[in-house]
């Protein structure tokens, strides 16, 4: 069956504009233009259109679809099924939240108790899908499912003051890492000091640490633009000297090195 901007637009639930905006950046092409000069979309494009709009559902940004359901090697029964994951993954964040809310209002009311923990299960749900949604490929492809799963289930376990503290050794993982950076030596004192906070914060996070996951983790926050984002916010270069300075208290980089 063959559709029309205007008829694949009702159907799909979004603009006419939106249609030709996503021609104009090559994401979703008309499958030809008729001799009246009308778009007209076939079964292929339908589907591809069906495919943006489940990624769009789970906040990815158009570069990233095009570059994802473009890719010659894109497997579209997959990417349906990664889908259907995600999208639960999501449902039962929301459940989580949902229920947490109406436990909350019967504490209010009186009808029930309330740990602290659950207070806050569907807050650490979100964490936990936040993350996958922006690293989970690449850690799960560097640490595997077990150890991910197992780190996620750990997260999920804290209590509110546990939670506390992992913030406040994030916090003051970035205030030593910056002071250390000045004085340009990833195996001082500081630097070294640094490097044990961060190795407490992982743990909080880690169902089980060794330095080489440790240096590994370092390694990434170098390889991969968005760690490296994270903390070069400030001062260009500390992803990398954080790196250095990880490496030299795993023992991965000899110390007279530098």
């Amino acid at each position: 069956m063959e559709y029309t901007v205007q008829k694949l637009g009702q159907i799909a639930g979004i603009s006419t504009r939106t249609l030709r905006y996503y021609d104009e950046i090559g994401i979703l092409k008309p499958a030809r233009i008729n001799s009246s000069g009308y778009r007209i979309y076939g079964q292929v494009e339908v589907d591809r259109l069906q495919q943006i709009l489940f990624y769009r559902e789970l906040d990815m940004n158009l570069d990233s679809i095009k570059d994802i359901v473009m890719h010659p090697l894109f497997d579209a029964a997959k990417a349906l099924k990664d889908h259907r994951n995600k999208l639960l993954r999501k449902k039962d964040q929301l459940d989580l939240l949902i229920s947490n809310i109406d436990k909350t209002i019967d504490l209010a009311e009186g009808r029930n108790s309330m740990t602290d923990i659950e207070k806050f299960n569907g807050f650490k749900q979100k964490l936990v899908d936040d993350n996958e949604k922006k690293y989970g490929a690449e850690i799960r492809g560097k640490y595997g499912d077990e150890e991910i799963d197992k780190s996620n289930n750990k997260v999920k376990g804290m209590s509110k003051s546990q939670m506390d503290e992992a913030e406040r050794l994030a916090t003051e993982i970035m205030k030593v890492i910056s002071d250390a950076f000045k004085t340009g030596n990833p195996a001082g004192e500081l630097a070294q000091r640094a490097a044990e906070l961060h190795k407490q914060w992982i743990c909080m996070y880690w169902d089980t640490y060794t330095k080489k996951a440790h240096a590994g983790l370092a390694q990434m926050y170098v390889d991969d633009e968005r760690f490296t984002a994270y903390y070069d916010a400030k001062q260009v270069g500390t992803a990398m000297f954080l790196r250095d300075a990880v490496l030299v208290y795993t023992g991965d980089e000899k110390q007279d090195n530098y």
